[in-house]
């Protein structure tokens, strides 16, 4: 019996009331919040499935809950625009970066981006769009990974993710930053509601003819959220736990597509070397600040308590 289900997740008229619950708040809330969208009813009804299909689907949706609350808050930026707190730095950022890291081609100083963004060529920007296209399907298949196979370091790969989300998301609040792109096409007047942009990725979606990378930046939360470089910190949690784990040559992979998404960041003109940096730094901060707090009794109980409910 030490493998039985916790009598918290069975199926019983309280766990069905708390998650049917659950989804009309959500939905409701979403809507007050963002208006409608298909993703929100896509997202109720795989939890739904996932809880009532099995003991198996019902602990792994459980598990990755950690995840859809980091997702929900994300989305609910967007109601929220840091812009209206504080004044984003758009000038003083793009001078700071072309003074650190400026190089000079005939004469005048250019930034990374603005050097790299006259590069053309058919085989980088396909290999870029693909580094980039890795940043959620790497992170979420390597929790996945973890969950079947060791649930305690799922628990903790899962929670050093969201831990580092919010890091980010404090500093977005705290100093608002417009992207490279921003400044190519508006220079250095601040434009509220201002939509996301492909910027360099536009090169990847034109060789293949489709809209993939316009799809999804119609849908981010906020323009003027390039530092930190969120997109530059999971790589570096996903190796960290890669190497935790003892994956071998799986880690050559994770450090590859890691330098490979910093690079398309610069590359296809959506952060700063600063901002890159920033993000390696978030995701540094945010693993020291989890592996302090794990080994606090109170939380360490916290921990143990949610393993064994997915276990």
């Amino acid at each position: 019996m030490a493998n039985a289900e916790p009598e918290s997740v069975q199926i019983n008229a309280k766990s069905i009331g708390i998650v049917s619950a659950l989804s009309i708040v959500y939905l409701l809330l979403s809507w007050v919040l963002v208006g409608y969208k298909s993703d929100q009813l896509v997202l109720i009804g795989i939890f739904n499935v996932l809880f009532y299909a099995s003991v198996t689907t019902r602990k792994f949706i459980l598990g990755f809950s950690i995840f859809i609350v980091y997702w929900i808050i994300f989305d609910y930026m967007k109601a929220f625009p840091n812009y209206n707190y504080k004044a984003v730095a758009i000038g003083s950022l793009y001078n700071t970066e072309k003074h650190l890291f400026g190089i000079n081609l005939n004469g005048r100083l250019l930034t990374p981006n603005e050097y790299l963004g006259r590069i053309n060529n058919p085989f980088v920007n396909v290999t870029t769009g693909l580094f980039y296209l890795c940043w959620i399907p790497v992170p979420l298949f390597f929790a996945a990974y973890l969950f079947f196979k060791n649930r305690k370091q799922f628990i903790y790969f899962a929670l050093t993710f969201v831990l580092v989300n919010m890091l980010g998301f404090i500093i977005y609040y705290a100093y608002p930053a417009a992207p490279p792109w921003y400044v190519q096409m508006y220079g250095f007047k601040f434009v509220p509601l201002t939509q996301g942009n492909m910027a360099g990725l536009a090169r990847f979606d034109n060789y293949f003819h489709i809209d993939l990378f316009k799809s999804i930046y119609t849908k981010g939360s906020n323009v003027f959220a390039a530092m930190p470089s969120l997109h530059s910190s999971y790589p570096v949690i996903v190796l960290y736990y890669g190497i935790k784990n003892r994956l071998g040559w799986v880690n050559l992979f994770f450090a590859i597509v890691m330098v490979g998404i910093w690079f398309t960041a610069v590359f296809a003109s959506h952060h700063y070397v600063l901002d890159v940096l920033a993000g390696i730094s978030c995701a540094c901060l945010g693993i020291a600040i989890f592996n302090w707090a794990r080994k606090q009794p109170a939380i360490s109980q916290l921990l143990n308590s949610y393993e064994s409910v997915i276990r």
